[in-house]
């Protein structure tokens, strides 16, 4: 145990690491996949923690999203209270998952919900933005020092004390400073303080991002000048947090985006959040912010042609994809598979715990156990491979595909010698062509999307494969065209320890019909050949 513990103690603080556009989240020195569960906003108490444990048990997840507010720590200005995060970090130990901890202060839901009433009762010392018809808004302005400075003095101490009770063992894997930031029902501040800064020119870094001439932001912008005014104001305010508490502890750090419309780029400023991490001000955010490592979707859409386009417009090289919030019905524990295809380092969904609260439209009725199952099951089949997982997306190649609404088939390039094609409602036996009027029906249950299947490349003809409700039916790629394609052999097993352990070939009627994956978690190793015709 000792050293085990020495070990552990020499480990390195948690990073994201980039390489040739593919990242990876590295906790103890190794890469670390998310499967994670975020509580409900209001169960960051210590009396509330037992009905928050049964769920990430039940739901097999390996990390705890948790809020904790700035008036929780801050109630009174100067004297902080951190028992309830030492409590956090001590139960998340004896529980066996890890901690990301979001940090709710100026900005939760774009509001001051969170701050202390000493900052959210003064607007002369802490002012809110003004609206472009001269009344006040909810919401407090990001450029004023007063704010910052009162924030980032709280953020840093939590930092500190992070690291005092947790800098050797890395419980705490990730920060979020902020909570869906920015401002509806309005583009930006329009104060005479924002005015005259507008008039001002627009800073070099975010000339470079975008290719502009010099000039002030409504001669380089355009239209767009007020929304990219307001996203650079909010993101250096809160990077200039973040980079003081990088200073004292550097953990990773990510920001999440109350949606824009990915279906709808004209969507006006002001009827989503303005200035928050939206998809069309990315730029903006790289450019501002260099100490946040990622800008994180939150998914509340559930349909998949809305959500696969947001999964692609956070993918980028120069950010990785991380499912921040998702809805907890269960049509959303499919993405979890177009997730990680998208080399994505973790899949975090709102709402579990047994509380007893919904947030019905956005999930589902349900607060029980019943709300757990889906995701439980995904995670299951990931849960003895998450590291497995994570160090293949980050090092080879991975693939997977999520069941689009309309049940279609999905076809995977997997290079010039392999492809595959992933198909839903379908029965382990047999093939569509052999039932051309449906009279066999479909399999109970499957009306509903909720299939999927990955891929990760274990050599040029071998892979791990993995699904729930789908087949895969793999074909010859370009390469070979011309020749017989045959299953070699198909391994079912499991991983412990980072080990394969063979469970049993799959062979005849397991492999004839293409690799038929049900509601059970099955982890296959398949090698592909092909023969001379």
């Amino acid at each position: 145990m000792a050293g085990a513990a020495s070990a552990q103690a020499a480990a390195p603080i948690p990073e994201l690491v980039q390489k040739n556009g593919k990242y990876a989240l590295i906790v103890d020195g190794a890469p670390f996949l998310v499967l994670g569960g975020q509580a409900n906003n209001s169960s960051n108490y210590e009396a509330t923690l037992p009905k928050v444990w049964p769920a990430i048990r039940d739901m097999h997840a390996n990390t705890l999203t948790m809020p904790v507010a700035w008036e929780q720590i801050e109630p009174v200005e100067g004297k902080f209270d951190f028992s309830f995060v030492d409590t956090l970090v001590k139960q998340a130990r004896e529980n066996n998952v890890r901690l990301v901890i979001l940090w709710f202060a100026t900005w939760k839901n774009t509001g001051p919900s969170y701050a202390p009433t000493w900052v959210k009762t003064d607007n002369k010392r802490f002012p809110r933005l003004t609206n472009k018809d001269g009344t006040t808004s909810y919401a407090l302005s990001p450029l004023y020092d007063t704010t910052r400075e009162a924030d980032k003095k709280a953020y840093v101490e939590l930092v500190k004390h992070i690291k005092a009770i947790d800098g050797d063992q890395h419980t705490v894997i990730m920060l979020q400073p902020e909570n869906e930031t920015g401002v509806y029902g309005a583009a930006r501040d329009y104060s005479k303080k924002a005015d005259a800064l507008m008039a001002k020119p627009v800073p070099a870094a975010l000339l470079k991002k975008y290719n502009k001439k010099p000039g002030d932001w409504n001669t380089v912008f355009g239209k767009d000048a007020d929304e990219y005014f307001h996203a650079w104001s909010i993101a250096t305010y809160i990077d200039d947090i973040v980079a003081a508490g990088d200073a004292v502890y550097p953990l990773p750090t990510y920001v999440n985006a109350a949606l824009k419309d990915p279906l709808n780029p004209d969507q006006p400023a002001g009827s989503y959040a303005s200035g928050g991490p939206v998809y069309s001000v990315i730029d903006v955010w790289k450019a501002a912010a260099p100490h946040i490592e990622l800008l994180a979707p939150d998914l509340y859409t559930p349909t998949s042609q809305s959500y696969e386009k947001t999964l692609e417009l956070y993918a980028r090289p120069d950010n990785a994809l991380y499912v921040a919030e998702s809805g907890n019905s269960p049509v959303y524990a499919r993405y979890i598979f177009s997730a990680l295809g998208r080399q994505g380092i973790g899949f975090d969904p709102f709402g579990f715990d047994y509380t007893g609260y919904s947030n019905h439209p956005l999930g589902t009725t349900k607060t029980d156990i019943e709300m757990v199952k889906p995701f439980a099951t995904v995670y299951k089949l990931f849960e003895g491979m998450d590291r497995e997982w994570a160090k293949l997306s980050y090092e080879s190649q991975v693939w997977g595909v999520s069941e689009p609404d309309d049940h279609s088939d999905q076809a995977l390039d997997l290079g010039a010698k392999w492809n595959a094609t992933v198909s839903y409602r379908e029965w382990q036996f047999g093939l569509r062509k052999w039932d051309p009027e449906n009279k066999n029906g479909y399999p109970e249950g499957s009306d509903v999307p909720s299939g999927g299947v990955v891929v990760a490349k274990l050599s040029d003809s071998e892979f791990l494969v993995a699904g729930m409700n789908a087949r895969i039916t793999f074909g010859a790629g370009k390469e070979n065209a011309k020749k017989g394609m045959l299953l070699d052999r198909v391994e079912e097993g499991h991983f412990e320890g980072g080990k394969w352990v063979f469970e049993r070939v799959w062979n005849g009627d397991q492999t004839d019909y293409g690799l038929n994956f049900t509601g059970q978690p099955v982890i296959l190793k398949v090698r592909l050949a092909t023969y001379e015709q």
